[in-house]
């Protein structure tokens, strides 16, 4: 896992680590418990933002609009909210997006979206909506001055033709006015350091944030990758051998695991970092604690309290 040299000597002394994370919108009330106390475990690490999964359902829409919307309310966060092009019109979109803009957003990550029928079937545009995600980009910097991050493939997106495709799709991204791509979460960082050089190549030069998965359950984690096309490499299978049953054994593996990768990534001179939580705050909070982030700004309502 080690970076190249080239990636080694980029770095010139010791810069600020700077992380974001992700979060899904709450399916019930205790879901919405657990996401609400992460968010209070996470804040005092003063994330530069935090983004809010969509879906393409009405019901998710609005557990995600509620979501933003209250940490715009309730926080001293910087929430950004997923938006996808999926099963709407260009009206509708440009209302959810209007709606954002009204309640105080000014982060979007702009995503196609999964295909109607799950990963795996066919994407359909829709007849009266944004067809990709440099269209719903385009869209987005029409309405308001929005920062827009999009994503972007270390392993290429499964329905991509090929890794060049797939980093044309991200220029017309950038073209259309994406500020910042995240990655696709990925476990080993050769995988992003060759990326990010056939990029750089590319003549694309907005951020490339590595977006990091800590394995919270291994089972799971490798399902997930199968799904989108992320490697799970034969090493990281061997850390978790033998211990679906020991659930704190795991948890520190788990833990080791992804330290590992950070620590590895901020000697190869990247300093930014965008954790998928999966609602769960403990191992990103140790995470970033060996990152050196100190859980030392305000919690997450004491803007709004004060």
């Amino acid at each position: 896992m080690a970076p190249s040299k080239s990636h080694r000597a980029s770095r010139d002394g010791f810069k600020p680590i700077r992380v974001s994370i992700e979060f899904f919108p709450p399916k019930s009330d205790e879901m919405e418990k657990i996401l609400w106390s992460s968010i209070e475990r996470l804040a005092p690490l003063q994330p530069k933002f935090v983004s809010v999964t969509y879906g393409a359902g009405g019901s998710t829409r609005e557990r995600t609009h509620n979501t933003v919307a209250r940490m715009v309310k309730e926080t001293n966060l910087k929430p950004a909210a997923h938006l996808t092009c999926v099963d709407a019109t260009k009206e509708e979109i440009d209302g959810v997006v209007q709606s954002y803009w009204d309640a105080g957003v000014r982060h979007i990550v702009a995503l196609r979206g999964d295909p109607q029928d799950g990963v795996g079937t066919t994407y359909r545009p829709h007849p009266g909506g944004y067809a990709q995600a440099c269209d719903l980009v385009a869209g987005i910097k029409k309405v308001g001055d929005f920062k827009v991050s999009v994503s972007a493939y270390p392993e290429v997106h499964p329905e991509a033709a090929s890794l060049d495709a797939d980093i044309d799709a991200l220029k017309a991204k950038v073209d259309a006015g994406a500020d910042q791509a995240i990655t696709q979460f990925f476990f080993d960082n050769d995988v992003y350091f060759r990326y990010l050089d056939k990029v750089r190549a590319a003549g694309i030069t907005i951020p490339i944030i590595p977006g990091i998965l800590p394995v919270q359950n291994f089972k799971q984690a490798a399902n997930f990758a199968r799904r989108t096309g992320a490697s799970v490499p034969y090493w990281l299978a061997a850390r978790f051998e033998g211990l679906e049953d020991d659930v704190e054994t795991r948890r520190l593996v788990a833990a080791a695991v992804a330290a590992e990768q950070v620590v590895d990534l901020v000697d190869a001179g990247i300093n930014d970092f965008h954790f998928y939580s999966m609602n769960r705050s403990d191992l990103v909070y140790a995470i970033c604690h060996i990152l050196g982030l100190r859980g030392h700004g305000p919690k997450a309502t004491d803007r709004k309290a004060a």
